[in-house]
């Protein structure tokens, strides 16, 4: 299949564009932007459908992640760039999306019970979940209806073992940890690293794991392996004055932004220095509302989504338009994920009057096809293989006065 400029279809969409601050569903009263997860947790849940007014075919595409809650930042960042694509999609004629968001408080049995509402609804394409933990939970669900799933962030393998219906736009947890050990090695960022994740997140430990396994082998000694139980954590004292007094050079943290803002607070409160490397759970703590971003400078983040293209400028532009905030990785791989969609229903041929089911093997056939590839913001030519995994090459960012900078 030729692949799709992205650029272009930016562009196309840009007749949409006026219209889309004003849509209520991007940006609402009842859904605050993403870096205000105090306002967020308060909120109700979005269960509204988005999208789908326009002539020709209408696919019924179900959204699950945490909208409320301590994880809904990421959830609404997810759902806020997958609108922005809908928006532009839909401009385009032909193939129309509506999305039809759930919330699961980034809970598996939230979850499954979000899953089935979306079933009741008449769902043909999944989109979803945010986190790993209910991904894996519902992706046992879709993978015995036969249930086309993608999900944004869900980096975890269990999300995709066993599960020939399940794909990832996002980096899998093993990989992201060696791709971390590896930087740090090949660049000598330090030969002396500590580790703090979170022990009940499939996310977090799968991440660890495949940065312990890589350094072993490269000669990074780590000094200091501490845990902690849940993302709602927020004392982090026993963790960082473990790694101080252990000599470690360097914190890395396979965590998501807001535990990490907490250990930078902490360790500057204590008068402790160390170098950071943080994965793309880290990939928007610089827009976390009340941080002071001093605290993040020269930190080291791994993410997928390049700021500096020409297709990621106008994304950023209609985003901050949309919902006044910065976007994040998750808000670009949510914009991914409906382009990613958007091409594999044209290849496939996909119609309202599809089941899902029938729905789901076509878009497994598109998927898994080596002349499918999408060129988007979170990576060029991304392709998938039969393990639902994609195939695209990660950023490794540092945070210098503010901003990020390629390195």
């Amino acid at each position: 299949m030729k692949k799709k400029n992205l650029a272009a279809l930016l562009l196309a969409g840009a007749m949409c564009f006026g219209l889309l601050a004003g849509c209520s569903s991007s940006a609402d009263s009842t859904n605050p932007p993403a870096s205000d997860p105090g306002s967020q947790a308060t909120q109700p849940a979005e269960t509204g459908d988005v999208g789908g007014t326009g002539e020709g075919v209408t696919i019924k595409i179900g959204g699950i992640g945490p909208l409320t809650g301590p994880n809904a930042q990421y959830g609404i960042a997810t759902r806020q760039g997958a609108e922005i694509a809908i928006e532009e999609i839909n401009a385009l004629g032909g193939i129309q999306f509506e999305l039809n968001s759930q919330d699961d408080e980034a809970n598996g049995e939230k979850g499954v019970n979000a899953y089935n509402n979306l079933m009741d609804w008449g769902m043909q394409i999944l989109y979803g979940c945010t986190t790993s933990g209910s991904c894996a939970a519902v992706a046992a669900e879709s993978y015995n209806d036969r249930v086309f799933q993608l999900t944004p962030s869900a980096s975890s393998t269990t999300v995709t073992d066993g599960h020939d219906n399940v794909f990832q736009l996002c980096f899998t947890d093993p990989n992201q940890g060696k791709t971390a050990a590896n930087f740090i090695s090949e660049h000598k960022l330090a030969t002396k690293v500590a580790v703090i994740y979170n022990n009940s997140d499939d996310y977090s430990t799968g991440i660890y794991q495949g940065f312990k396994e890589a350094a072993e082998g490269l000669g990074l000694e780590i000094v200091s392996t501490t845990t902690f139980p849940e993302d709602t954590t927020t004392d982090f004292s026993a963790q960082i004055t473990d790694a101080y007094n252990k000599g470690a050079e360097m914190i890395f943290l396979p965590i998501y932004y807001t535990p990490a803002s907490n250990i930078l607070i902490q360790a500057s409160q204590k008068g402790y220095e160390f170098s950071y490397f943080g994965c793309d759970g880290l990939d928007g703590i610089l827009t976390l509302e009340g941080f002071d971003t001093s605290l993040a400078e020269n930190v080291y983040v791994l993410t997928p989504f390049d700021t500096t293209s020409d297709a990621a400028k106008s994304f950023i532009e209609k985003y901050k338009a949309a919902t006044g905030t910065e976007p994040n990785q998750f808000a670009a791989d949510g914009y991914d994920c409906m382009y990613a969609l958007y091409e594999a229903c044209k290849k496939a041929n996909i119609t309202d009057g599809m089941g899902y089911a029938e729905v789901c093997e076509a878009l497994i056939a598109v998927f898994t096809d080596s002349g499918f590839s999408v060129d988007g913001l979170t990576g060029s030519g991304m392709q998938w293989g039969t393990n639902g995994e994609v195939a695209k090459d990660p950023l490794i960012v540092q945070i210098v006065n503010g901003a990020y900078v390629n390195q």
